[in-house]
């Protein structure tokens, strides 16, 4: 593998001298690939095209007289109009503030008051009307749209890209920009209130992406597919900033339904994911060999097994053991039709974001896929531990990264030390000593235990849920407005490392004896709890109340009962608080059977 063309963290200092010297290094490298859609073809430009482009950006921002510091925003899908416009702001020295395309509208419209937004820049104006219906956006000087742009006088505001974007770009002198100096502002979701934005500088990013390097290596050969949202750190640095640190090239996937037919056209070395996507390819498999003869499954078996035992004698956790003698002739014959759907050239799959369930982790790793678990967050930019190809525990969150301190409180919880800590959150003082100490540590509210250097998640010290495509929600805001209707006396949403929410609910015993009634049910029978439409009614309800949640924070099922949670049996601390640990203990097996 190449590694000359590798840039050190001393010689890029900052991200747009990150950019500048890969231009430099390997102007003809191809850099990104994407899906044009009027001509329907994957089309390619190398570092010299996109400088030329970068260009064009530039002066384009420079016409817009802001001042260093003030914020950008980015709400685009993945795409090398991402990369130009997040370069070309902070190389004139401004500030990134990314946006989920599939965000709210309330959530994009605080998150752009708060940060004090100066230029938007968005995909469609569809985008821009959701946002800005009944707000007023004084401070927001001009929005730029990718595409569809009608400029009239009640959208003075509105711009079309190609039009913004001068025809030609010029070299320009760049103001002076140190390694410490705020890139970006990250918005997150806290356990309360609203979402807090995370203060990164250039210094935080490329140390990670470096630190990052050197436990989970991507080399030039390389060509990742990029299908996170680039406004999630985890992608962002890992999918973007690292593969530029080194010259690989970057595709960015059509779009999330096209995944899956990208992964097999593109072929991509290197992938970045969160669970969810491992979860969907497991299902699959598993309802497919459901289907399959008793012969097809006990094969599918014996691959597993033989398969597993391979990788730990492969990581030295076990001796040779004679099953590795079926490996080969089981891998052509059961786990290479797997391997393919993921492209057939996957070198590294790097998963985080969330927690992968230890079973599905360990199929994938029998089945031959480079599976390798990581544990970040947005406030550490993001890594902050990862397993290595040869070192590599599935039950793990794997070894601090280098550089990166670790320290377990008497709580259990997961104290950080490192270059990648945030500078803090943006105009919120209170929040960020809350979260850092006086010594520096960042208190990750995740309690683990540390054996041998390996970290390994125990469980949670917040009160917040975290979904396996990565997504937080803070169930107790859920839990108070669904709590206001009167048919429900009690409530506990559900759903760490799963892929939705679901909720229990102790259902109000009069409201209860109407509903069934006038549903002509028997209300003391067990079975008519479990009424397909006691079922969606409830959750018809349960909807109307959350409304105003994010769409990921949606309700898929419920499991109701009509026993209350009291002090007396355990489930109520005195103080009339849900005993989280102890409902999940007692209701796991209706909760496993709201995800079967």
């Amino acid at each position: 593998m190449n590694t000359s063309y590798s840039i050190a963290l001393e010689k890029a200092k900052t991200l747009p001298g990150l950019f500048q010297e890969r231009v430099r290094l390997t102007p003809n490298k191809i850099a990104y690939q994407y899906f044009n859609t009027e001509k329907k073809t994957w089309e390619q430009l190398n570092w010299a095209d996109m400088d030329t482009q970068l260009k064009r950006w530039q002066i384009a921002l420079i016409k817009e007289n802001l001042n260093r510091g003030d914020r950008v925003a980015i709400m685009l899908p993945n795409c090398p109009e991402w990369v130009l416009a997040d370069q070309a702001a902070l190389s004139l020295g401004l500030v990134i503030v990314p946006l989920y395309v599939s965000d709210r509208a309330e959530n994009i419209l605080y998150i752009l008051k708060d940060s004090n937004v100066k230029l938007l820049i968005i995909k469609n104006s569809r985008q821009w009307q959701e946002v800005k219906q009944g707000a007023s956006l004084d401070d927001l000087n001009k929005v730029v749209s990718l595409t569809q742009a009608e400029n009239n006088e009640s959208e003075s505001k509105l711009y079309i890209m190609d039009q913004w974007l001068p025809l030609h770009g010029e070299e320009i002198a760049l103001p002076p920009c140190e390694p410490n100096d705020l890139a970006t502002i990250v918005y997150t979701s806290g356990t309360t209130g609203n979402p807090k934005g995370v203060m990164l500088s250039h210094h935080n990013i490329l140390w990670n992406a470096n630190s990052s390097l050197q436990r989970v290596p991507i080399y030039p050969e390389d060509s990742l597919l990029s299908f996170l949202p680039l406004s999630h750190m985890f992608e962002r640095t890992l999918g973007y900033y690292l593969p530029m640190m080194v010259g690989a090239s970057v595709s960015y996937a059509r779009a999330p339904t096209k995944v899956a037919e990208d992964l097999v056209t593109l072929k991509p070395t290197a992938m970045i994911s969160v669970p969810r996507v491992y979860e969907r390819i497991y299902d699959k498999i598993h309802q497919t060999l459901e289907k399959k003869p008793k012969w097809v499954k006990y094969l599918f078996r014996l691959a597993i097994a033989s398969g597993w035992q391979q990788f730990r004698a492969q990581q030295k956790q076990i001796p040779w053991h004679p099953l590795c003698l079926l490996y080969p002739l089981l891998k052509s014959k059961v786990s290479q039709p797997i391997l393919d759907q993921f492209g057939g050239n996957i070198r590294v799959a790097v998963c985080g974001g969330a927690a992968l369930s230890y079973d599905i982790s360990k199929e994938f790793l029998a089945l031959g896929v480079p599976l390798l678990q990581g544990y970040g967050l947005t406030e550490a930019s993001p890594t902050i531990s990862a397993n290595a190809a040869d070192n590599n525990d599935p039950h793990s969150i794997g070894m601090p990264l280098q550089d990166v301190e670790v320290k377990v409180e008497n709580t259990g919880e997961l104290l950080v030390r490192s270059p990648g800590v945030m500078l803090g959150y943006w105009n919120n003082p209170q929040a960020t000593t809350e979260i850092i100490d006086k010594n520096h540590w960042l208190h990750t509210g995740d309690q683990v235990r540390i054996d041998q250097n390996r970290i390994y998640i125990t469980g949670r010290i917040k009160e917040i849920i975290v979904l396996t495509n990565g997504e937080k929600i803070p169930p107790a805001e859920m839990e108070t407005v669904i709590g206001m209707d009167p048919l429900f006396d009690q409530v506990m949403v559900v759903g760490e490392h799963k892929p939705y929410l679901a909720a229990l609910i102790v259902l109000n015993s009069e409201g209860w004896t109407e509903l069934s009634k006038n549903l002509d049910l028997t209300p003391h029978q067990e079975k008519s709890l479990k009424h397909p439409e006691i079922i969606k009614q409830v959750l018809g309800r349960v909807k109307l109340h959350t409304r105003s949640f994010p769409g990921y924070a949606k309700i898929r099922n419920v499991f109701l009962t009509l026993t209350p949670w009291t002090i007396e049996n355990g489930l109520l601390t005195p103080t009339l608080k849900i005993r989280r640990n102890k409902i999940l203990s007692q209701y796991q097996r209706q909760i496993d059977d709201l995800y079967s």
